[in-house]
C-alpha cells in the first residue's frame, strides 16, 4: 500500500488536507469520494528523510492527551468518528498520524473504536481500551472521553508537579559528579606535581585527595565499567520478581520519599477506579484493569489480595480492611460509597485527597533536599580547599 496525500472539499465546502493509504492513485480518490469529499488533488507521498526519522519516533503523553481531548470536543459536537479521526490525522505529530491513521482505517473496515485500539497497547493501555469499549457499548462515548480527557490531563499536571521537585537535586548532583571529576583527574595531578617539585611535606587530607586522584587518573576504566557493569547488573535484579518487589518495598521505606511514592500509587489507584466505576465497569472488572495503574509491586500485590477476596463474596472495603498497605481512611471512605451507592464520588474525593497530601510531601522533599545537599556541598567543597590549601599554607611558612 502507498501513501497519497490529498486536497478536498466537505458537504460543508471546507478544505481539508490529509494522507490516504491506496494501492493507486485511482483507488485513493474512490476512497476519498466515499467518505463524501470532493477531491481537488491527489499526490503521492514522499518523506523527506528528517520526517522520516521522526515517524519512527515515540508517541509521547501529550500527543495522547491532546488527542483525546481534541476527539472528546469532535464527538461531543456530533461529527462522525471516521471524519473526527480525518482531521486528527492531518493536525497531530508524525508520530501520531500513524497511529491514528491505522485506527482510522480498521474503523472504516468494520472493527470498534475499542478493538482499533487494541492494535496499539503501548499507547492506549488497559484502563484507556476498556473505558472506550464501555462508553461505545452504553453509546455515551462522548460523555466517557470527555472524562478520560480530564483525567489524562490532571495525571500530566500532577506528574509534572511530582516530577519537577527531584528536577533541582538532580541537577545539583550531577554537576558536583562532574565538578569532582574533573578535580580529580585534572586538577589535583596538577597540584601534586608541584608539591613534589618543592618536596612539600603533605598532610593526612592532602594525601588522601592524591592518592584517590591517582587512583581515579590510573584506573578510570575500572570506573566506567563498573558504572556501565552496576547499571545491567541493577536493571537485571529488578526484571526479577523477587528483586522488583525488594526495590519498590525500599523505595517506600525511604524518608519523606517513601511517602511521596506512597500516596502517588494512592492517587493513581483511586482516580482510576473512580473513572472505571462511573463509566459503568463492574467492580471487580475495574478493580483487576486497575492493577495497570500500579507501577509499585507492593501495592500491586496488595490489590490481587484485594481481588480474590472479592472474588469470593466480601465487600471491597472489608477486602481493603485485610491488607496493611492500604490507609484506615481509605477503607472507611470506601465502605461509606459502598453504603450510598456513590463509589465512583467517594474515590474521585479520595484521588483529591491523596493528590493533596502528595503536594504536601513534595514540598517537604523540596524543603529537606535542599540543606541536605548544602550540608554535601559545603563538607565536600570543605575538604577541598583543606587539602589544597594546607600545603600551600606550609610552603609560605617555608620561605
Amino acid at each position: 500500500m502507498n501513501v497519497y496525500q490529498y486536497k478536498a472539499k466537505t458537504k460543508k465546502n471546507e478544505t481539508i488536507f490529509g494522507k490516504v493509504e491506496a494501492a493507486d492513485i485511482k483507488e485513493a480518490s474512490s476512497v476519498l469520494r466515499e467518505r463524501g469529499l470532493f477531491v481537488i488533488s491527489v499526490t503521492q507521498y514522499q518523506e523527506s528523510g528528517l520526517k522520516r526519522l521522526l515517524n519512527y519516533s515515540r508517541v509521547g503523553s501529550n500527543d495522547l492527551v491532546n488527542f483525546t481531548r481534541q476527539l472528546s470536543t469532535m464527538i461531543t459536537a456530533g461529527l462522525p468518528l471516521t471524519d473526527a479521526l480525518t482531521i486528527l490525522e492531518s493536525q497531530s505529530s508524525p508520530a501520531m498520524q500513524k497511529v491514528i491513521n491505522s485506527i482510522r482505517l480498521d474503523v472504516e473496515g468494520g472493527l470498534t473504536f475499542a478493538k482499533a485500539l487494541e492494535k496499539n497497547p503501548k499507547i492506549f493501555n488497559t484502563v484507556y481500551r476498556s473505558l472506550i469499549h464501555a462508553g461505545e457499548s452504553a453509546g455515551v462515548l462522548d460523555k466517557v472521553l470527555s472524562r478520560l480527557a480530564d483525567t489524562l490531563e490532571k495525571q500530566k499536571e500532577f506528574r509534572a508537579k511530582t516530577g519537577g521537585a527531584l528536577i533541582y537535586p538532580a541537577i545539583v548532583m550531577i554537576a558536583m559528579v562532574i565538578v569532582g571529576f574533573i578535580m580529580m583527574v585534572f586538577v589535583v595531578p596538577q597540584l601534586t606535581s608541584m608539591y613534589k617539585d618543592f618536596g612539600a611535606a603533605l598532610p593526612a587530607p592532602t594525601q588522601i585527595l592524591i592518592n584517590i586522584s591517582s587512583f581515579m587518573t590510573s584506573f578510570w576504566y575500572l570506573f566506567v565499567a563498573g558504572g556501565v557493569g552496576g547499571g545491567f547488573a541493577f536493571q537485571a535484579y529488578k526484571k526479577t520478581p523477587g528483586g522488583r518487589l525488594a526495590i519498590d518495598r525500599l523505595k517506600l521505606k525511604i524518608p519523606i520519599f517513601g511517602e511521596l511514592a506512597s500516596k502517588i500509587a494512592l492517587v493513581e489507584l483511586t482516580r482510576t477506579l473512580s473513572l472505571l466505576v462511573s463509566a459503568g465497569i463492574s467492580l471487580l472488572v475495574a478493580l483487576e484493569i486497575s492493577l495497570d495503574a500500579l507501577d509499585n509491586r507492593v501495592y500491586r500485590d496488595a490489590m490481587e489480595k484485594v481481588i480474590k477476596s472479592v472474588e469470593k463474596g466480601q465487600s471491597f472495603s472489608a477486602a481493603l480492611s485485610r491488607t496493611d498497605e492500604f490507609p484506615i481512611l481509605m477503607n472507611q471512605m470506601v465502605s461509606v460509597g459502598e453504603e450510598t451507592g456513590k463509589l465512583d464520588e467517594v474515590l474521585f474525593k479520595l484521588s483529591n485527597y491523596f493528590e493533596s497530601e502528595s503536594e504536601h510531601a513534595v514540598k517537604g522533599l523540596t524543603s529537606a533536599m535542599e540543606p541536605l545537599i548544602m550540608i554535601v556541598l559545603g563538607l565536600g567543597v570543605g575538604f577541598l580547599v583543606i587539602a589544597i590549601i594546607l600545603p600551600i599554607y606550609d610552603l609560605t611558612n617555608q620561605f
